[in-house]
């Protein structure tokens, strides 16, 4: 299923959160550097295939994962899939600013959107709060976080806000 008919099938939720800071202008410019146990890639299908403790890094995006699949279209990686016991990522967004950090089963990458979406047993910490559904979108060059699913109330989303230290 693609990304555009994932979309189209859910209505998401607004969370609200202060956007502080925008993710290190050079984070997109920066080539996607992978470490895995294993590589393989299949000319057919346009994928490469990474197993075992991979670690993914595109300036300061950090991903760890099980398994990464990558997707490229004319050459150019267009969707990287993470999945594992818990796929978690991190990122600096501006200098100076506390990592977002998130975990998920499922994680699908977006380099050209600048999007990540993390799907089942989703979980973004960002500043003091705490966000948690079974899906979640996060623009990695605006911080800006959506999650939930508008069409079941059974898979409502969980905020936690904790007050600022003084």
């Amino acid at each position: 299923m693609t990304l555009n008919k994932k979309m189209s099938r859910f209505a998401f939720l607004l969370i609200l959160i202060s956007v502080k800071g925008w993710a290190l202008e050079s984070d997109a410019q920066q080539p996607i550097v992978i470490d895995s146990n294993t590589a393989t890639y299949d000319d057919a299908s346009a994928t490469s295939t990474y197993v075992g403790n991979v670690i993914s890094v595109q300036g300061s995006i950090r991903v760890n994962s099980d398994k990464l699949v990558v997707h490229f279209i004319n050459g150019d990686a267009e969707k990287l899939v993470f999945t594992g016991k818990k796929a978690k990522f991190k990122q600096t967004p501006a200098e100076g600013e506390k990592d977002i950090t998130g975990e998920a089963l499922t994680g699908e990458f977006y380099p050209k959107k600048d999007l990540l979406v993390l799907i089942d047993d989703a979980t973004v910490w960002k500043d003091n709060g705490t966000y948690s559904s079974q899906l979640i979108e996060y623009n990695i060059k605006t911080s800006l976080v959506k999650a939930g699913e508008k069409t079941s109330d059974s898979k409502r989303v969980h905020v936690i806000i904790e007050p600022k230290a003084n």
